[in-house]
């Protein structure tokens, strides 16, 4: 059985939240539009027709909040800035509101014990500069860095655990391909160019952070998923290349190598695009690190496409663009409420996959997981064995890469709080802790009672890696 002492002293235990999933406020004290706020009042954008303007109104409530965080005893809390919150239009000076917020979130934590942990990128464009070409356009990564630099000024005397950006596989080809999610383009292969132009941000705030609060340890966010072949064969094998290529080694190679996959740029054919980029651009990105985050939900088991006039549906799609026909295969494991396959023993694959990389930088598993269609009982109480369960095996996970010797240094659970899912709305819950969004009310789950009692070194149920 895993407990708590399994892992080394100074392990961080957080939650994670990002802004426009929980603080509403989003008319309130100079905040400015995000391209969120447009793209989720796009006629048929998320699936409940909702938005984030409300959320968990945690602009409002983040003092009880905090309180909670406190009551399961985690140590850390991962946030995220809004950008515009705190440069409305994405240029010029900072809003004082929009910091002052942030300074008072800050505040509370550290007067309850625990470590904030601040991203300046969960995917909140300032609307003006998708307006002026979004991540397609170089100029954004430049006027990323001039938002660090006021962020990290304003608050670095009380925040000095920062990350850069948060997925931006996502931002890039969810947002630029598939259109699914905020900006909604779908700009095929060219959004491996937003890809770049995000990476090249990231690199320019490191370096802005740590002029700006030179104690401060900086890192970036990556979401990595196992990816395994459906056979031995070549052409599976090809397909889990492709899809491992772009969902991973599109990212990990850069930043921690200063190198891209040359097969992946094939795959996207844009070989020219990259070569044309300035020379200094890889050097920029593959920066020094403090950390890096591992955002790991699942994994993807796939193969190659289906033979020629076979129509496949379970295809990876657009968000996969060089490689939208490959398939994605059922394993028959189990399925969370998003339909992702339950697999903990992915997150040694991911884990021991960056560490190969970058033998010496510390690790931290910055999200991890489960959305499931939890029910409030007629006593009240949100029961959720199955996100527990989910936890339990995770952990237990996390437990084996330190005994493995991966520096692993920190976890996160996703997410504190029920919250609004980007394109799902409010029809998918995360929390474990239950929000009552007519009322609300916060109720801690069973899995939110299981984390509190494995903080406090009780013996965790066995769960071995299935």
């Amino acid at each position: 059985m895993t407990t708590r002492a399994a892992f080394p002293a100074g392990f961080a235990w957080g939650t994670a939240t990002a802004a426009y999933q929980v603080e509403g406020a989003a008319d309130e004290d100079g905040r400015g539009p995000s391209v969120w706020d447009v793209f989720a009042r796009r006629p048929g954008a998320v699936a409940d027709g909702s938005t984030g303007d409300v959320a968990d109104d945690h602009y409002h409530r983040f003092a009880e909040d905090v309180r909670l965080m406190a009551d399961l005893g985690v140590t850390a809390y991962r946030f995220s800035l809004s950008w515009s919150r705190v440069q409305p239009t994405g240029a010029g000076p900072a809003n004082a509101k929009g910091l002052d917020f942030y300074r008072r979130l800050a505040e509370e934590l550290r007067d309850h014990g625990i470590t904030p942990y601040a991203t300046l990128y969960h995917w909140d464009l300032p609307q003006p500069l998708e307006d002026a070409g979004g991540w397609l356009a170089r100029d954004t990564a430049a006027r990323f860095a001039d938002y660090a630099v006021l962020a990290t000024s304003g608050l670095g005397d009380l925040v000095d655990r920062w990350t850069t950006l948060n997925e931006p596989w996502c931002a890039a080809f969810l947002g630029y391909a598939a259109g699914v999610h905020a900006p909604g383009r779908r700009e095929g292969a060219r959004a491996a160019q937003a890809a770049h132009h995000l990476l090249l941000g990231h690199g320019l705030a490191v370096d802005a952070v740590r002029a700006a609060a030179p104690a401060a340890r900086v890192g970036v966010v990556l979401n990595l998923y196992s990816v395994q072949a459906a056979s031995s064969g070549p052409a599976d094998a090809d397909a889990a290349r492709r899809i491992d290529g772009l969902q991973n080694r599109f990212f990990l190679d850069p930043v921690l190598r200063g190198t891209y996959p040359e097969d992946v740029l094939a795959d996207l054919g844009q070989q020219d695009w990259f070569a044309a980029q300035p020379d200094g651009d890889l050097a920029q990105i593959h920066r020094p690190l403090d950390f890096l985050g591992v955002n790991y939900y699942s994994r993807h088991t796939v193969a190659a496409p289906a033979p020629a006039g076979v129509e496949d549906a379970d295809v990876v799609g657009l968000a996969f663009p060089g490689s939208e026909a490959v398939r994605s295969i059922d394993t028959g494991a189990p399925r969370t409420h998003m339909g992702w396959p339950v697999c903990p023993e992915g997150l040694l694959d991911v884990l021991a996959q960056a560490h190969a990389l970058a033998p010496q930088l510390p690790l931290l598993v910055t999200e991890n997981g489960a959305a499931y269609p939890d029910v409030v009982g007629p006593d009240g109480a949100v029961e959720d064995p199955e996100r527990t369960d989910y936890l339990v095996r995770h952990v237990e996970a996390c437990a084996q890469a330190v005994r493995q010797g991966i520096p692993l240094t920190g976890y996160f659970l996703w997410s504190l709080l029920d919250n609004w899912e980007w394109a799902w709305g409010f029809s998918r819950r995360f929390g474990v802790v239950h929000v009552d969004y007519a009322t609300q009310a916060r109720t801690v789950k069973a899995s939110g009672r299981w984390l509190r009692s494995f903080l406090r070194g009780e013996e965790a149920p066995a769960a071995g890696l299935r």
